[in-house]
């Protein structure tokens, strides 16, 4: 009888792999790994406890709605027992573990106020709106702040770097909201450019989804003027940043031989200034895009827009525990996540890094 084994091939090659790899990097690896988790468990342990001391819960605040209707306190404390199925007079430690348990399972609980929607679900249904709003509002302020920086760099002491930096240091002193708030009041109120409608949700009513352009002009039109908004609340500061780090570059020595060996200027612009200049900006711009997925509350809340960000108001104002704790939980990861790739950005962007990584 003959014994048929399974290859190892794949096992060995993997092995192999892993052994050329050098020790401190798989330590740092699994230092960067273990940290990570660390990190996810003590912020969701903190907002667990946290959000259950904040004064009222789900069950007094929803009683109090019904008592604004003309019921009884004790009829609305019935109703809201059993519509709301919430045992919060349990221990805190056993509400916990059960939590605890029920996200090992990938299971981020039922919504109180939503008649136990699933927060996935939730989640899922709102994410996709605040990836699409401030995530391309954020790339795009981060492009114009990278070039509008750079010029005024280069431009330094002239009509344009005074009426730029001016400009910027004002808008990002203006807080985002009282911005929207002023070009809803000027634009739709004063003037009458926009309706009032168009910055109101997402899409119009009867606007059914789908892939046709009376859908996709329509979520376009609702879009830009909280795109308009986080864009002019967001370049100043990035333009900001960016001119203070070229002018810093700009003296570096290596600049200077690479001008002396006669490269074009564009090459020096791109290929050693722009470069070295936006390094201090990669970690921002990482930690920016890990917190879109959290949304922008009060921008989505003024404007309506069914984002993560307006999920988290709504769920803020209502005391729903699970939908907090989902969101705060997806923040956390996606934060976390993008701080890990701003590490990888770090060694791509700058030659240093990586040689020195290699010379180990």
């Amino acid at each position: 009888m003959t014994t048929t084994v399974a290859p190892l091939g794949v096992d060995r090659t993997w092995l192999a792999r892993l052994k050329r790899i050098p020790l401190d990097d798989l330590r740092y690896l699994v230092r960067s790994v273990l940290k990570s988790l660390f990190t996810i468990w003590l912020v969701t342990t903190l907002i667990f406890f946290v959000i259950r001391l904040m004064p009222g819960n789900p069950v007094d605040i929803f009683v109090q709605d019904l008592l604004l209707k003309g019921l009884a306190y004790e009829d609305a404390q019935t109703q809201a027992a059993s519509m709301l199925g919430v045992r919060l007079d349990r221990p805190l430690h056993e509400q916990y573990f059960e939590f605890l348990g029920n996200l090992a399972q990938g299971d981020l609980g039922k919504s109180y106020i939503s008649r136990n929607v699933p927060v996935s679900q939730m989640i899922v249904q709102r994410l996709p709106w605040s990836i699409f709003s401030i995530g391309t509002a954020l790339l795009i302020s981060f492009a114009l702040g990278i070039l509008l920086g750079m010029i005024v760099a280069y431009k330094r002491n002239s009509w344009i770097d005074h009426l730029l930096t001016n400009l910027a240091a004002a808008m990002d002193a203006l807080p985002s909201y009282l911005i929207a708030i002023l070009l809803i009041l000027l634009l739709c109120t004063v003037f009458k450019v926009i309706p009032v409608t168009m910055t109101r949700g997402a899409v119009s009513p009867g606007i059914p989804p789908g892939f046709s352009i009376d859908f996709f002009v329509d979520v376009l039109q609702h879009y830009a003027l909280l795109a308009f908004v986080y864009i002019l609340s967001r370049t100043g500061s990035w333009m900001l940043t960016m001119k203070s780090s070229t002018m810093s570059t700009l003296g570096e020595d290596y600049v200077t031989a690479a001008s002396a060996r006669g490269l074009s200027e564009g090459r020096i612009i791109t290929a050693y200034v722009g470069r070295n200049a936006s390094l201090p900006l990669v970690t921002r711009l990482a930690l920016s895009i890990g917190f879109v997925v959290g949304g922008s509350v009060i921008i989505e809340s003024i404007f309506v827009y069914p984002g993560i960000g307006l999920l988290l108001s709504q769920a803020l104002y209502s005391r729903d525990y699970p939908v907090m704790q989902g969101v705060f939980l997806v923040t956390t990861i996606a934060v976390v996540l993008s701080n890990f790739v701003a590490d990888l950005l770090y060694g791509w962007l700058d030659p240093r890094i990586r040689i020195a990584g290699e010379a180990k």
